[in-house]
């Protein structure tokens, strides 16, 4: 170089000198990953293998736990669609996002998702439900394929657009299923009398048989993580940056349109060949709001800053095995779904303790599963009834989810699966007040207005024989 500059002029040698400076730096730069995120729609955490699950098969959650790293404490926003997956992305909570109540969008001037990857020079494309079905095309991905419930041709759509990809941009490619959301299909390869039932469920043969169903669902949702995984591995590199979640927990009681564990806490996992230790674990509080400012960072972007332009914060030092913790708390919200669902909740956890505010306990708690019965794949929820006339325990399972308390209080280290309410024990006063006052002021701070949406039904307007008494049954 230096025998070429001299036979150069000096403003010639200059502008080669910055060229060559520019192209070392270019080379030094990493390229930016392929990034895949595959979202199954109402699936539990505990319903894979990959958290401990030993009665149903997922055995691609388990393969890509294998090469990642499995978070144990990962929440929604929120536990129905819409609102869950417009916080994921915008990277705002819903109150701050517009998207409150399911089915609902966020407001048309946030920034959203495919905006922050656009700026870094990637492709954003979205098939299948990633937002809440018609509404992708307000989301500005540069392709999707979506906007029907159920709709077939998603996968079709996916496949293509893998087959086809040249590499001329890096691409961050989001595919939701459909699956495990009802209706669920007919069991197979599934015994409904070998099934685990939750604690929160009661046992009858109408039950096993729709668990059975649940489970056959699962498994589909995982035979089509499987075959994203293996195309995008073969399409996008072996490098690709992998992540599974879900949007919510399952359509049982508890579940989804709750704020217990059942409701807000999901599978999520991430690998990275080379970047990410496979076969790791770790029980760093995150939420989804944080996913977008992570994988922006991860993509060599800034990640936003929060509070003041979205709630997500990064966990890119989580993965790259810096940090082993994340968040001190994770707030959730519910707002309702439409009449089948006004019952709006507020909820604060930390590692070991969890509050739930239920801001009208005056009203009847109820959703699909209780109204909608078979069209929704509920038919089990009137053999709960039924039993709760002659058996105690069903009684308190049926009564406890049409009927709560203002306040709710668990121990998730003691009871994991909050069957004990602990807010009315003197003994955890304090801790009550001191949550209940970390909840208001996060409201606040929020702007939630604590809207009501729909039109709810006041538990002294129900009938004697729509939910079974309060009183002690006697066998």
């Amino acid at each position: 170089m230096h025998t070429l500059t001299r036979m150069l002029k000096p403003a010639n040698c200059t502008l080669i000198l910055g060229l060559l400076l520019m192209s070392d730096a270019m080379a030094a730069e990493p390229p930016r990953p392929n990034i895949v995120v595959f979202i199954t729609d109402d699936q539990s955490q505990l319903d894979c293998t990959a958290y401990g699950a030993t009665d149903l098969r997922t055995p691609n959650m388990q393969r890509l736990a294998a090469s990642g790293m499995t978070f144990d404490r990962a929440y929604v926003a929120s536990p129905s669609c819409a609102p869950s997956r417009a916080a994921l992305l915008t990277g705002l909570m819903p109150a701050r996002n517009g998207a409150e109540p399911n089915h609902s969008r966020p407001r048309k001037e946030i920034k959203k998702w495919p905006a922050y990857f656009q700026e870094l020079g990637y492709e954003v494309v979205a098939f299948g439900k990633v937002s809440h079905y018609k509404q992708a095309e307000l989301y500005g991905f540069d392709q999707h394929a979506a906007g029907k419930f159920m709709a077939k041709g998603n996968m079709k759509a996916a496949k293509e657009y893998l087959n086809s990809y040249t590499g001329e941009k890096p691409v961050v490619f989001m595919f939701g299923t459909h699956q495990p959301h009802v209706p669920w299909p007919q069991p197979r390869g599934y015994n409904g009398d070998e099934v685990e039932l939750p604690a929160t469920h009661v046992d009858t043969p109408t039950t096993r048989k729709f668990r059975s169903q649940y489970y056959t669902s699962v498994t589909k949702a995982d035979q089509m993580l499987g075959t994203v995984y293996d195309l995008a591995r073969e399409k996008l590199g072996p490098e690709t940056m992998f992540v599974f979640t879900s949007d919510h927990g399952a359509q049982w009681p508890f579940g989804k349109w709750n704020l217990y564990e059942e409701g807000t806490r999901v599978p999520m996992i991430v690998s990275w060949p080379g970047r990410v230790e496979a076969g790791a674990r770790t029980d760093a509080m995150v939420s989804w709001i944080d996913l977008l400012p992570t994988l922006v960072e991860l993509a060599g972007g800034e990640a936003p800053a929060a509070p003041d332009q979205i709630d997500g914060r990064s966990f890119a030092g989580v993965l790259r095995g810096e940090d082993d913790k994340h968040r001190e708390q994770i707030y959730t919200t519910h707002s309702g779904d439409g009449n089948f669902n006004v019952y709006p909740i507020r909820a604060v956890c930390d590692v070991r303790w969890k509050y739930l505010h239920n801001l009208h306990p005056e009203f009847k708690y109820q959703t699909h599963i209780t109204k909608a019965g078979n069209v929704d794949g509920a038919g089990y929820w009137v053999t709960w009834v039924e039993a709760a006339r002659h058996d105690q325990r069903a009684a308190e399972v049926v009564n406890r989810y049409l009927q709560r308390p203002g306040d709710e209080l668990y121990d998730l280290e003691s009871d994991p699966l909050e069957q004990h309410n602990l807010a009315a024990d003197p003994a955890h006063a304090e801790r009550l007040e001191q949550m209940r006052a970390n909840l208001e002021a996060w409201m606040q701070a929020q702007g939630d207005q604590r809207i009501l949406y729909g039109d709810p039904v006041l538990l002294e307007n129900l009938p004697a024989a729509a939910a079974p008494s309060r009183a002690p049954l006697v066998r």
